[in-house]
Order: structure tokens, then sequence, then C-alpha cells
């Protein structure tokens, strides 16, 4: 009874820990733009393949294979994770047993899943602290999240050694006590070797042991995650399911412009009676600042894992201009971080005298981006980075007339001529009189 009031304690301090972080991006995301959502039916087959099947990662054949082997593995560990809850809220042992040979499969999978992924995880840290993967450095990388990254991966492998240890004092304990072993436990059958000398009183304080470490660290983890850049363990899967479904090089229209333009080559709209004038708020063009984007750039930034890959084969990162797709998207967060708490206090007219673009993100890095696509090409959790992008160029062109003295030449020859090009319309065929005359 007191193992259920401690566990039921601990169960409710973790939920309502939980219950803030999530009403706290709940409030974030209400700040955003609306984003459009159709087509579930496509969205769910893109869901099943890269998130589930792990399409993206696994074109890595190595360490694509351990990352997905250790996502698959979680899935699996999950749901012992689920009887612990049970059995800590009801005081019983196994309580999924009932389930008879699936039980075994599920509790054999999740056995050496467990070592597997804890082998992972001190691959992982090593290809982390080593400082030989170029991609997990970048001037976005701080220390913070360097030591961020090893902290989450660190949990995960005490949280693997706690179920193996667990696992293993069970079946020890059993084999003690003479009573049936429910579930198969491959790897912990063996370990169990190693503590069969021990007397059943102190197997059982050994299972104890492990298992109250394994619970809390998972109340711990689930609530670490949130301000961790591992929230893409719960971002991901919704992020996939909400991509972008248009070619990656499609660019999308705003429509206001999109409605000036067909009113504008709409020949009845010129005798069409004028519209009743309307107070409306007036729009702004494009992402100045956090309150700008759509809710679908910031679910981007809360499911990016920070892994570089985007960064990697960016041809502007490359050739040594200053863009980082990665940072761009981690800016994101971090200025929805620093913003977002005193636009929720004081309104939409707070403002704090900095900005995302400016303060966080340069004219030059957004210039410098050749909209190849390659960067959302390689992104495992289908983030669009060049949307975010197009838009924030969108407020320099539209809001601040700030575009390169190349584009801007661009632009006035389209205003005076009809064309990119210096040349006026009725010298556009010159290049062609010698042609015609050689005939």
């Amino acid at each position: 009874m007191l193992k259920q009031i401690l566990f039921s304690l601990s169960l409710l301090m973790t939920l309502g820990i939980f219950a803030y972080s999530f009403k706290r991006y709940y409030l974030f995301f209400k700040l955003t733009k609306p984003f459009e959502v159709k087509d579930f039916g496509k969205r769910f087959s893109i869901m099943m393949n890269v998130a589930f099947g792990q399409k993206k990662i696994l074109r890595k054949p190595v360490v694509g294979l351990i990352h997905a082997l250790v996502f698959w593995g979680f899935l699996v560990i999950t749901l012992g994770s689920i009887e612990m809850v049970i059995d800590g809220l009801f005081g019983t042992e196994r309580i999924l047993s009932f389930l008879g040979g699936f039980y075994s499969f599920i509790v054999a999978s999740g056995d050496i899943m467990a070592a597997f992924i804890a082998l992972a995880m001190l691959i992982f840290l090593y290809r982390r602290i080593s400082g030989k993967v170029k991609r997990f450095d970048g001037i976005e990388m701080t220390h913070k999240s360097h030591t961020d990254a090893n902290i989450a991966l660190s949990i995960i492998l005490f949280l693997m050694i706690s179920l193996l240890g667990m696992n293993t004092f069970y079946v020890a304990e059993k084999l003690s006590s003479g009573e049936a072993i429910l579930g198969v436990y491959p790897v912990s059958q063996q370990l169990a070797t190693l503590v069969s000398s021990m007397d059943y009183s102190s197997l059982h304080i050994g299972h104890e042991i492990n298992w109250w470490a394994h619970i809390l660290l998972i109340f711990f983890f689930a609530n670490y995650l949130p301000y961790s850049k591992h929230f893409h363990v719960y971002s991901s899967i919704p992020n996939v399911l909400f991509s972008r479904l248009e070619p990656l090089g499609q660019l999308y229209n705003m429509e206001s412009i999109s409605k000036e333009v067909k009113l504008m080559m709409d020949p009845n709209a010129a005798f069409a009676d004028p519209p009743e004038e309307e107070e409306a708020e007036i729009e702004k063009f494009g992402v100045k600042d956090i309150e700008d984007v759509n809710w679908k750039n910031y679910l981007d930034s809360l499911a990016c894992t920070q892994c570089g890959r985007c960064t990697d084969v960016c041809p502007a990162n490359i050739t040594g201009k200053k863009l980082s797709p990665r940072k761009i998207v981690m800016n994101v967060r971090s200025r929805m971080d620093e913003k977002g708490p005193g636009l929720i206090k004081n309104g939409s007219e707070f403002d704090d005298g900095k900005s995302l673009l400016g303060d966080y993100i340069s004219a030059e890095e957004l210039w410098a981006c050749t909209t190849c696509n390659a960067c959302a090409q390689e992104c495992p959790v289908n983030i669009n980075q060049p949307s975010m992008i197009i838009d924030m160029r969108r407020y320099l062109v539209m809001e601040e007339s700030a575009a390169p003295a190349e584009l801007n030449t661009v632009f006035q020859n389209i205003e005076n001529n009809g064309a990119p090009w210096q040349y006026s319309q009725d010298d556009r065929m010159k290049w062609a009189e010698d042609l015609f005359t050689n005939a």
C-alpha cells in the first residue's frame, strides 16, 4: 500500500508538471499564424514511411540503422512502461502477462532492445564527445546544446541499465523462490546468473531499487524533454504528419497578393462597382518576428533534432557563407522562448526591442540561400527550412525595400519594362535583326 501511495504521488506530480509544460506550448502556438492542413490520407502515408519507417534516417546505412533500431526499440519498451504504471497504481505484478505469447514476445523484444539501446547510447555519446562528426558543430551549437544532448543520451543509457537491472533481479528472484517467471527475458536470463548467489531478500531489494529507478527516470525524462533538444521525441511524428505536401521546389503565393494580381488581370474588375470600404487591420507581409510565423514553422522548430544534416548538405554553407539552415530553425524556437512569455502576459502589443529578423537571423544569411531545398530533402523529420527563409525575405523586400542591389535592379526593370532586363519592350527583338538580314 505504501508503494502505491508513493507511486501515485509521483505520477500526479509528473502529470502536473507535464500539463504545465504543454499548456505553455499551447499558449505559444496560439501566438502564431494559421497553416492549412488537408489530405490526411496522403499525410498518414508519409508519416508511416518517414516517421515510423525511418525512411530518411536509413539513407545512412550504419548510423541510420542504429538510430532506427533505437526508435523502434523505444516503441516496444513503451508498452512495458505502461504496464509499470498500471502495476504501480494497483499493486499488481506484470499485469499484462495474461496476453500470453504476445506478452512474451513484447517482453523478450524489450529485453533485447534495452541492451541494444544501451550500447547505442555509448556509441552516440562517443561520437558527440570525440568531436569527429563535423555536422555536430556550428555557430548555433553552443556549449549548452552539446551538454543538453549528452544529458539526454546519458538519461536514456541509465533508463536501459535500470530496465535490464529490474528484469535481471526479477528473473533471479523468481528462480530463487521457485515461482513462475512471467514473460521471456533472453538477456536478463543470462545476467541473472551473476546475482544468483544472493539471498531472496537481497534479490527482492535489488528488483525494487531498479524498478523505482527506472520509473522515476521515465517521469523525470518525460518532463525534461519539453525543455531539451530531444523534444523531437514528442514532436517529430506530428511534424511529419503535417508536412508540406507540395513539391519541395514549389513556393507558395501570398493569398492577398494573388488576389490583387487577379483583380488587375480581370477586365470586368475595371467596370465593377467599388467594394465598400471596411476598416481592416493593416496586413504585414512576410515574417519579421516570432508572432508572424505560422504554427507549422513553430512546430518545425520543436521537432528539430539538431542533427545538422540540413546544414551538412547546404551549398551556401559548404562554400563558406553564413547560412546554416539548422540555425534558422533553432532560432525560431529560441526567439519564442524569449518573447513568447511577454506576448502571453502583455498581449500582441508587447515589444522587447528585439526581433527574429535582425537580432537572431541576419539578411546576409537569408540572401545566401539558393532555395535548392537540399536541406528540406535531407531533414529526417520533414522540416521545410526554405519556407521560413522565403517569408523573411518577403518581409525585407515588401516591408523594408531592403533587397540586394542586384534584385532591386531586376524589380526596377520589371516595373519599367515588363521584363527583368534593362531594355524596353520595343527593343526586345533587336538582337535578332542581323539574323533576318543575313537570311
